[in-house]
């Protein structure tokens, strides 16, 4: 930085500009680099994971505790790790999460694009996860355009075993091999003629 310095100082005193015109450029040069990182960055609302249980041990015994817990962990971890790539800026959606957990996302109609509108995202996530049985789940991933509605990607991951581990593993994939890979991970459909 000290070289710069010196550098616009000896260009300022051989070039015969005014030390007033010098002041404005350099208050210009300090503006425009000191532009916040995330000036460029998407704004993005990551609501929590919902759960559809569509198994057997579901039907009989209900909502269990670790599960609900872990649809919070998960949540938390997306939302961790897409802050620390520096990619998104990510929301709070403090003000709408209550409206949030009151709907279906995955079922009413864009109301998740409206809550997220409402906290000023560019882009907005929805995650469902499925119980098929305590061996298999899947996990889904939702990520829309706040200001057209349309679906810019969607991503799944199956899971062997209803563990702390396979829905952290699971997580992590999704976000470093999906979300963060060019295009979302979604193929290129405008193919170049051959």
């Amino acid at each position: 930085m000290l070289g710069l310095q010196a550098r616009i100082l000896w260009y300022v005193a051989t070039s015969g500009i005014t030390i007033m015109r010098a002041r404005l450029a350099a208050i210009f040069l300090i503006l425009a680099v000191g532009v916040p990182a995330h000036a460029d960055t998407p704004r993005l609302a990551v609501f929590d994971f919902e759960l559809l249980d569509t198994s057997l041990q579901g039907e009989v015994n209900g909502p269990r505790k670790d599960e609900q817990e872990r649809l919070v962990r998960a949540g938390d971890q997306l939302r961790r790790e897409l802050a620390e790539s520096g990619r998104f800026q990510l929301l709070d959606i403090a003000p709408v999460n209550e409206a949030a957990h009151n709907s279906n996302l995955q079922a009413c109609g864009g109301c998740d694009v409206r809550y997220a509108d409402q906290i000023g995202a560019d882009l907005v996530l929805t995650g469902v996860v499925q119980k098929v049985s305590n061996l298999i789940l899947i996990m889904n991933i939702y990520m829309r355009d706040v200001h057209t509605g349309r679906l810019v990607a969607t991503m799944n991951a199956d899971m062997r075993g209803n563990t702390d581990e396979s829905w952290s593993r699971v997580t992590s994939y999704l976000v470093h091999d999906r979300l963060l890979a060019p295009n979302y991970g979604m193929p290129n459909l405008q193919s170049k003629p051959q």
